[in-house]
């Protein structure tokens, strides 16, 4: 009896031991899933205030017998995102650090917009470690938009209304299809860029269009050294940093950068009704969609 007794104590402690190592095993665990490593975060801004610029990022004016508003923006998508060492850096050649999906269900190769990111001013697009990205010393960055949906003004028989305007500016986008509130349409296709679709808020009225092609301003202020090919109709947008974006390896925490983008006039159509009034109604027809300029910046 006395051993019996003897051995249940030993098997009573070691219960105990157990007991305690299973309990500690949640607290390491979580205590290694909280310590993540430092990421590059990347997001947008809407600047109606930011100075318009053409192709070669010089400002521009709207071009006579058109208008254009500045649109209040709700979202936007990229394709496509690169950091540039410099002005000399040729486009494809610098560290692409965001790529979207593809498809060819449309035929030729096309964004998907179905697996396209989304979001809205300060939202983050995105995140990835920065051990992910090339260390260097980046002077400029480029971004090729590739969808944007915001608020514009039209008139209708001497009547002003609001409505909200999804605009494809990417190279090419197989689309299936997108709403507009309770607007549905329906495309299944690939459309080029400049493609648009309208809906009045609270309205039964909808539409749809497309740019001419070519149309669609891409402000490059380093045309001259690295040329973005017009062939390929591409919305890559370049901008350059106030303080070159040095990227060691070694950092210990994030690096946020924000892309400001210019929608100063943004929406541009040619006018009729010279009016200064954007009314699809009387064919009035939009000829530009592009973003005015890009100035990247970041905090750490």
């Amino acid at each position: 009896m006395e051993r019996s007794g003897k051995n249940q104590k030993i098997m009573n402690k070691v219960i105990v031991v157990l007991l305690f190592l299973i309990a500690g095993l949640p607290f390491f665990s979580c205590s290694s899933d909280t310590a993540e490593e430092p990421m590059l975060i990347i997001k947008f801004k809407f600047d109606e205030n930011q100075v318009r610029l053409n192709n070669l990022g010089q400002p521009s004016a709207v071009a006579p017998g058109n208008a254009a508003q500045s649109p209040i923006f709700n979202a936007i998508s990229s394709h496509y995102i690169e950091l540039a060492p410099n002005a000399n850096t040729q486009l494809g050649a610098g560290t692409i650090i965001y790529h979207a999906p593809e498809t060819n269900l449309g035929g030729a190769t096309a964004i998907d917009f179905s697996r396209s990111k989304i979001v809205g001013e300060d939202e983050v697009f995105l995140k990835i470690p920065l051990r992910d990205v090339a260390a260097g010393n980046y002077e400029w960055l480029r971004v090729s938009l590739s969808y944007q949906n915001y608020q514009i003004n039209i008139r209708h028989q001497n009547v002003d209304y609001a409505g909200t305007l999804a605009s494809f500016v990417g190279f090419n986008t197989y689309i299936t299809e997108f709403n507009i509130g309770n607007n549905l349409f329906p495309v299944n296709a690939n459309k080029a860029q400049g493609y648009w679709a309208f809906a009045l808020n609270n309205q039964p009225y909808s539409a749809s269009g497309q740019a001419p092609a070519g149309s669609t301003t891409v402000p490059n202020p380093i045309e001259a050294t690295s040329p973005i090919p017009r062939n390929l109709n591409t919305c890559v947008v370049t901008g350059k940093f106030t303080n070159n974006l040095a990227i060691s390896g070694n950092e210990t925490q994030d690096i946020i950068v924000t892309l400001s983008l210019s929608v100063n006039n943004s929406f541009e159509w040619h006018e009729i009704n010279a009016d200064g009034k954007f009314e699809p109604s009387i064919g009035e027809n939009v000829v530009d969609m592009g973003l005015r300029g890009l100035i990247p910046s970041y905090v750490r």
